[in-house]
Order: C-alpha cells, then sequence, then structure tokens
C-alpha cells in the first residue's frame, strides 16, 4: 500500500461536518410571531434551579430564527438549531416543525 493510498483511507471530511453540526446547540419552542419576511419569533421555555431557594422555575427566551420557506405560523411547535449570524438579531434557525397549531 502506498502513501497516497492510506492518506485517502483517513480522509474525514464528512465526519468534520458532522461534528461541526453537532456542537451546535438545538431548541425546542413554539412560534410567537411571523410577521416578518422569512423569519419568526420563537419563544423557549427552560426550567432552572434557583440558586437560593432549590426551586424550579421557568425562564423564556425569544430566539429570532431564519425560516427559509416561511411555512411556519403562530402556534406551531419547532426545533430550531444555532448558526452563523444571519443578521443583527437572528443566530437560529428553523429545523423542523414539531407539531402544527390547531
Amino acid at each position: 500500500m502506498s502513501q497516497d493510498e492510506t492518506m485517502n483511507d483517513t480522509d474525514t471530511s464528512t465526519d468534520t461536518t458532522t461534528e461541526r453540526t453537532a456542537r451546535r446547540k438545538v431548541r425546542d419552542g413554539i412560534v410567537v410571531s411571523n410577521a416578518m419576511d422569512k423569519t419568526v419569533v420563537v419563544s423557549v421555555t427552560d426550567r432552572v434551579r434557583h440558586a437560593k431557594y432549590n426551586k424550579f422555575v421557568l425562564r423564556s427566551k425569544r430566539l429570532y430564527a431564519h425560516d427559509e420557506a416561511n411555512d411556519v405560523n403562530v402556534g406551531d411547535r419547532v426545533r430550531v438549531m444555532e448558526t452563523r449570524p444571519l443578521s443583527k438579531a437572528k443566530r437560529w434557525r428553523v429545523v423542523e416543525v414539531l407539531e402544527r397549531a390547531k
């Protein structure tokens, strides 16, 4: 086996993209606004233990997410993934719609 053949066997270019995607944060939330073009506002609620009282407190954040197809409506449960900055406030993108609003 030559040197060139061994280098081709250890090529991990596809593994690098998988690892890069795996490091990104993924959150589930409810769409609260879709008034903007290709942008939705997703409310994400987390349960966090209070430092002093050891009681679980609900903390919510509003994330601006990119919706390329403009097919997400208010009330939908969606999964968003962290991405590169797309605008001043937009750092997330919609990966999938988990549940449509009724």
